[in-house]
């Protein structure tokens, strides 16, 4: 701690030393600095304070029509990004700032000391804005606010409906991305189920269910089949004995000649009964297919029964040209058609199910991949549809919005204050300026002092100069101080004292002349 006393006493005794070095860099510094503050310009603000009022009636009114836009936020951005170099140049345009501009240099300088000057100031949530700039001429500075109010309001309009069209044209062309996207997934859902037309008969049904379904309808023909084998059996037996036992061949012969009329009018209702089978049906309907197919037993037993016929008149030509049963033979022999007809319909039935049902067994093992294929396409489908739709959605709501912002505006811009320059400078502040000024020459005076004394040092007792040398110090001469050298001494250090206190008040009067002209503006 006494080292450290020591060393701030030798600096100070260094800097007494060459305190003259300082006064003069003091007053140098304090001449410059108070030239500097009487040289700068006045500054003139003027400023304008506009209210953006965001509600409107339209708005809640046409809630779920349309999107609703956060505009406290777009404004608050609008006021944030403002004072950009489009803006500013704009500005500077309009408020003719540019006339006496003649190189790039000094355009580039407007516009930078613009940028510098402008303010915008808002209160938060009181959505008022505050515009303000300073110039040297006050009729400037308030041209330069006008242009700058509507700039404001222009870009809040220009910005709205910006942001409509960018939104349509990017909402129209992602519908027509989904438009192909989606006839895209109809075509490969459409080859799928013509490639697999079969398979995808049961609509919404799985393998397992179509499966389950053709047995049970196996099983019912089935069971049709047999209650229509026991009905014919039940009619050959009535029929045969009513007849004494008589074999069926004999009891179809005609009743004159060659003719079979009982087999023709059952042909003829089978072709009758096709007829309508194929207005409703396929080609490859069980019930065509067994009507094509007892036709053609039906002309195969009529074939038969003319052989038996020309056979048996041959032998007995007397007993073929005879009557042919009573009525009720008649009747039971119909009956007995019937039933043939039904049973061989059934049995064509039967067959056609039986080979369903064993093709779709064979294709119960690529089923489940079918299937998996099949719900892909179809998800795929059900998501472009449901994207394009909210497109769709969307693009109309975005077109009423922008109707909506066309109608009633982003917001309504109300000018609460006009504007207008105040007579009076607001910058700069020359009192405060010169205290700085006063403050930086005694700072320069003391900093000239110590540098002065670290460039040119004295050793000022023995135990300094022992202690930079590292040598041992023998012996100190003194030197007498005379009366002439205590007088000198002190008309030096009057005149130390009257130049640093002649500079502080040559400061005092400036501050206080200040004062008093700032106080006359005023009043």
């Amino acid at each position: 701690m006494d080292l450290l006393l020591a060393q701030i006493a030798s600096v100070a005794r260094r800097m007494w030393k060459y305190r003259w070095y300082g006064v003069l860099a003091a007053w140098v510094v304090g001449l410059i600095g108070s030239v500097a503050v009487f040289m700068v310009p006045d500054r003139y603000e003027a400023s304008a304070r506009i209210y953006v009022d965001t509600q409107t009636i339209l708005k809640p009114l046409m809630s779920g029509l349309a999107v609703p836009s956060n505009v406290d936020q777009q404004v608050a951005m609008l006021s944030r990004t403002l004072i950009s170099r489009p803006n500013v140049e704009k500005l500077v345009r309009m408020a003719d700032l540019d006339l006496k501009n003649k190189t790039k240099a000094q355009q580039e300088a407007t516009i930078d000391a613009v940028s510098r000057s402008l303010s915008i100031q808002s209160t938060g949530r009181d959505n008022l804005y505050t515009l303000s700039y300073r110039a040297e001429d006050p009729e400037t500075a308030k041209r330069v606010v006008q242009s700058m109010v509507s700039i404001f309001v222009e870009s809040s309009l220009g910005a709205s409906r910006k942001d409509t069209a960018t939104a349509a044209s990017f909402i129209n062309e992602q519908i027509k991305n989904y438009e192909a996207k989606l006839e895209e997934a109809e075509a490969r859902l459409k080859a799928f189920r013509l490639k697999n037309i079969e398979l995808m008969a049961g609509e919404g049904k799985d393998s397992a269910a179509r499966i389950s379904e053709m047995n049970n309808a196996l099983e019912r023909a089935r069971l049709e089949l047999r209650e229509a084998e026991n009905a014919r059996d039940t009619a050959k037996r009535q029929l045969a004995g009513e007849r004494g036992g008589s074999e069926l061949p004999d009891l179809l012969a005609g009743s004159q000649g060659f003719n079979t009329p009982e087999i023709d009018a059952r042909i003829e209702t089978q072709r009758r009964n096709l007829d309508v089978l194929l207005q409703r049906y396929t080609e490859a309907h069980p019930d065509v297919v067994g009507t094509r197919k007892l036709i053609r037993d039906l002309e195969e037993q009529k074939a038969k029964e003319v052989a038996n016929l020309r056979a048996q008149a041959a032998r007995n030509p007397v007993s073929a040209l005879s009557g042919g049963g009573s009525l009720a033979q008649q009747e039971m022999a119909r009956t007995l058609a019937s039933t043939e007809v039904q049973v061989a319909a059934l049995k064509a039935r039967v067959e056609e199910y039986s080979a369903r049902y064993r093709q779709a067994v064979n294709a119960l093992k690529t089923a489940p991949q079918l299937e998996a294929e099949a719900a892909q396409l179809n998800r795929d489908y059900a998501i472009h549809k449901k994207n394009y739709e909210d497109l769709v959605a969307r693009r109309e709501s975005a077109a009423i919005s922008g109707e909506l912002d066309v109608a009633s505006g982003l917001a309504d811009f109300r000018t609460i204050d006009p504007p207008r320059a105040n007579n009076k400078p607001v910058a700069p502040n020359r009192m405060l300026l010169l205290a700085g000024a006063l403050v930086a020459a005694l700072a320069a005076g003391l900093l000239t002092s110590f540098i002065v004394g670290q460039l040119r040092p004295v050793f000022l007792d023995a135990s300094e100069l022992r202690l930079k040398t590292q040598l041992p110090v023998l012996g100190v001469v003194s030197r007498l101080v005379t009366a002439d050298d205590r007088r000198r001494q002190r008309v030096d250090l009057v005149r130390f004292f009257a130049a640093s206190g002649g500079l502080l008040g040559v400061f005092a009067l400036g501050l206080a002349a200040m004062a008093i002209i700032i106080s006359r503006q005023a009043g």
